[in-house]
């Protein structure tokens, strides 16, 4: 054997495998098919959100959450219906239920033992359908890392370094695995190819050309590869009938290693692929104005108050607002025909309320500056430098003075003139007169009521009620959304060891999975649909079992 254990991944989810094999002395590989400069994968570029039940944050304002509560939202949003034995969510519920009581429990201290630590008040991330017993969280449960995506993964590429400098872990990069080696039942290594060396920054595509091949044996591997959120061709392959049509034309939220390829690997190696028709894409994406990864696109996270339209300048509607249903927003657009909507709000809006995903896109939270995120977007004015530099720059908005103005902007945005001025206007003065009292028939207005009762989003993330045609909160703004790849909810089936499962149902000897490929635990631990901060949890969960079980297995 060359290593103890070979992790395939060098994402957040290898990376918590290799930590807790490393730790208990057990010798790695990480072999990854990029270079070093993208240690800690999808997840460096992520916003950091991570879903805590009971936590600190909620406690402060006053927000009462418990492993009950949380639990009946994570089973009505997933909407497990693949169940009994051998079925594809048989051990997707099981993995949900640790998940939730994980993150009620050990998952903060765990956590806070590496040095992670978070935001004072908790976002309140996909809202819900309306329903008490349909798809959302109930209290706000998406606590933000100090550091983002890169202060999630600081703390264990830093135990990988260490590791390697100790002797106990050995990068591979640009190792591209092709093959999983099976004898007699049992997986015992890879095979693959050396890619060219290329050093391109962190996330710029590279090259694929093969300089060689390799091999490597273990005692047993694990597969961390994510999902495939950048192969839109598998995207459109799987999209499910229940979503309508997959879009002509989407964007990309995620760099273009994010493949799918070891899915395919692993399903020829016996294993059990399950709910690949679950996916989680994202309706609010805009293209970068300075991208890094082709197609690049990023996603505006926005509180309740922007008017959000369909291609044709009708109103979506509840609970199609900012924040509540991703997935039911998704099903609702595919059925207009169109592949692209429309926020219209105005400058008081877009100051408070958006914010941009990505490390990259948070300065000052990516580098912990405590004083610059309360001097910018607590007691600041304008919008968040970043927010400033799309609506300058960007090619999806539009900023104008008057309606007019505004809707000549955005039809210049399509191939051909979609929008009536007439129309938006009548739709925007309705709600505009709903927005004088603190009573409302509008279910959107009733929203931003709603959001401001709770203390954090009323102090930083929602804007105080007003007419959106007020020059006073001028100019008004007009963006083109897209829909926007990002993350497999199914995957490779596996235990709560994170052993994957073969087509019988029995684990596959060697062999484990954890993260994104394993649809973050289980073949699919979210079911339909996600609380959202349950990503990069999932992530480290999955991996700290797999790496845990296998450690003691050897």
């Amino acid at each position: 054997m060359d290593v103890d254990v070979i992790v395939v991944g060098a994402g957040l989810a290898g990376l918590a495998a290799a930590h807790e094999l490393t730790t208990r002395g057990r010798r790695v590989a990480l072999v990854d098919q990029e270079n070093p400069a993208n240690l800690g994968g999808q997840a460096w570029w992520s916003f950091g959100g991570l879903f805590f039940v009971g936590s600190p944050e909620q406690r402060r304002a006053r927000i009462a959450d418990s492993v009950e509560l949380a639990w009946q939202d994570w089973s009505h949003s997933a909407g497990f219906d693949r169940l009994g034995p051998g079925a594809e969510d048989e051990w997707a519920v099981k993995w949900a239920r640790a998940y939730v009581e994980f993150a009620a429990g050990e998952k903060r201290s765990w956590l806070s033992g590496m040095g992670l630590s978070w935001l004072p008040f908790a976002g309140w991330a996909e809202r819900g359908d309306l329903r008490a017993d349909g798809h959302g969280n109930s209290v706000p449960r998406f606590h933000i890392t100090w550091g983002t995506g890169t202060g999630v993964v600081a703390p264990f590429a830093a135990s990988a370094q260490d590791a390697a400098r100790a002797g106990l872990l050995r990068f591979h990069h640009r190792h591209r695995v092709d093959e999983l080696i099976v004898e007699g039942g049992t997986v015992t290594g890879v095979r693959g190819v050396l890619l060219a060396d290329d050093d391109a920054a962190r996330g710029v595509a590279s090259n694929r050309d093969v300089a060689g091949d390799f091999e490597l044996r273990a005692q047993a591997v694990i597969v961390t590869t994510g999902g495939i959120g950048a192969n839109h061709d598998l995207v459109r392959q799987y999209w499910p009938a229940r979503l309508g049509t997959p879009p002509q034309h989407m964007i990309t939220g995620v760099p273009a290693y994010v493949d799918g390829r070891m899915l395919g690997i692993a399903e020829t190696a016996g294993v059990r692929l399950v709910n690949r028709d679950r996916m989680w894409h994202y309706v609010e994406g805009v293209r970068n104005w300075n991208p890094i990864w082709p197609g690049h696109g990023i996603r505006i996270l926005s509180a309740p108050s922007p008017m959000w339209f369909d291609a044709v300048g009708r109103r979506l509607p509840a609970p199609c607002f900012p924040s509540y249903d991703t997935l039911g927003t998704l099903k609702y657009l595919r059925s207009t025909g169109y592949d692209h909507s429309w926020f219209v709000l105005s400058q008081r809006i877009i100051e408070k309320e958006f914010a941009l995903s990505g490390s990259e896109q948070n300065p000052d939270l990516t580098a912990g500056d405590r004083r610059g995120f309360l001097r910018q977007r607590i007691l600041g004015k304008g919008a968040p430098a970043p927010v400033e530099a799309f609506k300058q720059h960007g090619e999806d908005f539009v900023v104008a003075g008057t309606l007019d103005e505004l809707v000549a902007g955005m039809n210049e945005l399509t191939e051909t003139p979609l929008l009536d001025v007439a129309v938006l206007r009548a739709q925007i003065e309705a709600r505009d007169a709903q927005v004088a009292n603190k009573v409302s028939k509008d279910a959107q207005v009733q929203g931003i009521h709603n959001s401001r009762r709770y203390l954090g989003d009323r102090i930083g993330r929602t804007s105080a009620p007003h007419r959106i045609l007020d020059p006073a909160a001028g100019p008004l703004i007009g963006v083109k959304l897209h829909v926007l790849t990002r993350k497999t909810l199914g995957g490779i089936q596996t235990d709560l060891d994170s052993r994957a499962l073969g087509v019988d149902g029995t684990p596959v000897g060697g062999l484990y999975a954890a993260g994104e490929v394993a649809g973050f635990g289980g073949g699919g631990v979210h079911g339909y649909n996600a609380l959202e901060g349950t990503f990069l949890g999932g992530c480290l969960f999955s991996g700290r079992a797999a790496g845990r079980h296998a450690a003691a297995g050897l």
